[in-house]
């Protein structure tokens, strides 16, 4: 394990200095599986603060190409200072994007749908990946998908 390694990682996640490095140290310097782990303890985290209370948060707009399908996306969280953070900004963002693309009908099947960007992760694993790196219960509170002629 060398410092090359934990700038990956932390590049690569989001996570702090400290949790980069146990995470290679446990994966004995294998990349990969320190990813795995992170996301392990991501989930746990996510687990942990489900049951915050989300009284912040932002509506967000989401206009694709030329203007003929949006969305707007509440998504909640804790404090108003999680609610400014850019990682939580972009989340909205990618979530916009999603709802515009793929119409889901609900919260559960938003929630239940493959990302978009890597259909190897769900919109769940995006929600829990920002709880781990942000420390907040995050929710899709609700979400509206517009199209023009609908």
């Amino acid at each position: 394990m060398n410092i090359k390694q934990i700038k990956q990682l932390r590049d690569e996640t989001g996570v702090g200095i400290m949790e980069a490095k146990k995470a290679l140290e446990e994966a004995q310097g294998d990349l990969l599986k320190a990813k795995k782990i992170l996301k392990e303890r991501g989930l746990v985290k996510a687990k942990k603060k489900a049951d915050r209370d989300t009284a912040e948060g932002r509506v967000q707009a989401y206009i694709h190409g030329e203007g003929r399908v949006g969305a707007l996306i509440e998504l909640s969280c804790e404090t108003d200072f999680v609610a400014k953070n850019e990682a939580f900004v972009q989340l909205a963002n990618e979530i916009g994007m999603q709802v515009a693309a793929m119409d889901a009908k609900d919260v559960k099947a938003l929630l239940a749908q493959d990302y978009i960007r890597d259909s190897s992760k769900k919109i769940s694993d995006l929600i829990h990946e920002a709880v781990a790196k942000l420390g907040e219960n995050i929710v899709i509170c609700r979400f509206e998908r517009f199209e023009v002629g609908n």
